[in-house]
């Protein structure tokens, strides 16, 4: 049950009390400036005792619409040179599985489709060509695993590379990821790669030193080509609620977030945090994992997420 369903279902048939709204409101994520803007303009209309359950959630759905953003702004290739996505984020948000989705994704006909507006003739006319292996497309996609803290970690990512036919760039446990990205870059520059996707080490976002690592491969990036890391995604989960938002605050203040990637929306009964992440912090949702294989992994749609919501 989706938190608009949730509503619904709290104040059917019975008065709205504001009390209860606003806590309601703020359980589900939305965060305390939308809540209040979202009361202020119920109890501003004149009929406003006479409120009933619709007109709140007609109220909400206007509010998230006007704070969602259209057509988040696509991954594009960086020309002549690999695009670099530096990924991020906490411990246990789902960060490595979500970068090799990410990488099933840059190869897929879905994402061809959308840069392009057309199926590349690499993929032939099968509806179903975005299961094809990466080997297959005309994007070169290449992992770096700069998760050097845990050796499982850099296990995995290897694992996923071998089942996508991509290459990776992998270094002994341990190491500098700083070091290890730079080089990643010198082989993606050399081969021709289209992508490199850099999966970081998770890590507290109040760990100041940890956080300080970050900016150190994002300097070390910087060397090799002033623009990049090109995107820098932080990989939030659904169902942490608000403390996401606090996560998103402190990686933006340190890297200057591009965008999240949000894992286990299916799963929350929430699902507002990227409202509030959106209308607090400006930083919009660009992807959403919504299940355990590959191909569950979309760029974010508007549209689908109000629809969802009720």
């Amino acid at each position: 049950m989706n938190f608009l369903q949730s509503l619904a279902q709290q104040f059917a048939g019975k008065p709205i009390d504001w009390d209860e709204l606003e806590e309601a409101l703020i359980r589900a994520d939305l965060g305390v400036p939308m809540t209040m803007r979202i009361i202020k303009t119920l109890q501003e209309r004149e009929a406003w005792a006479l409120l009933g359950i619709g007109d709140v959630i007609k109220a909400v759905r206007t509010e998230i619409a006007r704070i969602l953003p259209h057509d988040p702004a696509p991954i594009r290739r960086a020309i002549g040179k690999p695009t670099v996505i530096l990924i991020v984020g906490v411990n246990g948000t789902g960060k490595t599985t979500s970068t090799a989705k990410f990488a099933h994704y840059l190869g897929s006909a879905r994402f061809h489709r959308a840069v392009r507006g057309v199926l590349p003739r690499t993929f032939g006319v099968r509806q179903d060509a975005e299961r094809s292996p990466l080997e297959a497309s005309a994007t070169r996609v290449m992992l770096a695993a700069a998760d050097t803290f845990r050796a499982a970690a850099i296990e995995q990512l290897d694992i996923w590379a071998k089942r996508l036919g991509v290459e990776i760039v992998r270094g002994k446990y341990g190491a500098d990821p700083a070091a290890l990205c730079y080089e990643a870059y010198q082989v993606a520059a050399k081969g021709d790669i289209d992508f490199l996707l850099c999966d970081t080490a998770g890590r507290q976002h109040t760990k100041t030193n940890l956080m300080a690592e970050l900016q150190k491969v994002k300097r070390a990036l910087g060397k090799l080509d002033p623009t990049a890391p090109h995107d820098t995604l932080l990989v939030v989960d659904a169902t942490t609620g608000s403390n996401a938002l606090s996560q998103a605050r402190e990686f933006h203040n340190a890297l200057g977030l591009t965008g999240l990637i949000v894992t286990k929306l299916d799963g929350s009964g929430k699902g507002g945090i990227v409202v509030a992440i959106e209308d607090e912090l400006g930083i919009p949702t660009r992807f959403v994992g919504t299940g355990e294989q590959l191909e569950d992994f979309a760029p974010f749609d508007r549209q689908t997420y109000l629809d969802n919501l009720l």
